[in-house]
């Protein structure tokens, strides 16, 4: 029998994951808040994940508006502690912001904790770092990233991912990045998921293309 939900329990939320509670307190640490580690972060939160580090050394501008789980009073506040007030205001989730440039010199102390990695990083640099130390220390690690025009997105996970050049172009000014970017991490939640349940590392891609959507222009001009 399917277990009943008590909407006005106080553990409602957790309740609603029960098949990911023996998996919740993991160790589970995204690099990058941006459109990806940003959303990604959000959405492990409200899934019931309660052990997650959040690693950027950016601050919130106006520009990230648009696509990033920020609002216009947090401008000019650091990207990490920002979410971090978020979740816990909204379903008191304790993120754990750490807000420095993750490099090869400190990559070790950053990540030797974690259960699971997740790269959400947008620079060569940084992703070579984690993919270097989740080799080394043997942890699991899921790289996120999209195109630089905003079609393609994918989820390559350790050892199989090679890390890409940089490129020109910014995805975030694509008028269709948020809507992207959610999809991307998405599919990154529940490879998340299926890590923990399965103990199997699924890789992902994805462009508009393979959505297959049909469109049909309405010929009904009425109001």
């Amino acid at each position: 029998m399917a277990q009943q939900l008590h909407s006005n329990s106080p553990f409602f939320h957790e309740e609603r994951h029960a098949s990911l509670a023996p998996f919740v307190e993991q160790r589970i640490t995204i690099c990058g808040a941006g459109a990806l580690g940003g959303n990604l972060c959000e959405t492990l939160a409200k899934m019931g994940f309660t052990n997650i580090k959040l690693i950027d050394k950016d601050r919130v501008e106006m520009r990230n508006l648009s696509t990033q789980p920020y609002s216009r009073a947090e401008v000019g506040a650091p990207k990490a502690r920002a979410l971090a007030n978020t979740l816990y205001r909204a379903i008191q989730t304790k993120l754990e912001p750490v807000v420095i440039e993750l490099t090869r010199k400190n990559a070790t102390q950053q990540l030797k904790d974690s259960t699971v990695i997740i790269d959400a990083f947008d620079n060569r640099q940084g992703r070579q770092a984690i993919s270097d130390m989740a080799r080394s220390l043997h942890i699991p690690c899921l790289h996120i990233g999209f195109s630089g025009d905003g079609l393609y997105g994918s989820g390559i996970w350790e050892p199989d991912y090679i890390v890409p050049r940089d490129t020109p172009g910014d995805p975030c000014d694509y008028p269709l990045t948020r809507p992207f970017a959610l999809l991307i991490s998405q599919l990154a939640a529940r490879s998340i998921a299926d890590f923990f349940q399965e103990g199997k590392r699924y890789h992902f891609e994805v462009t508009w293309n393979d959505l297959k959507i049909t469109r049909t222009e309405s010929k009904n001009t009425a109001g």
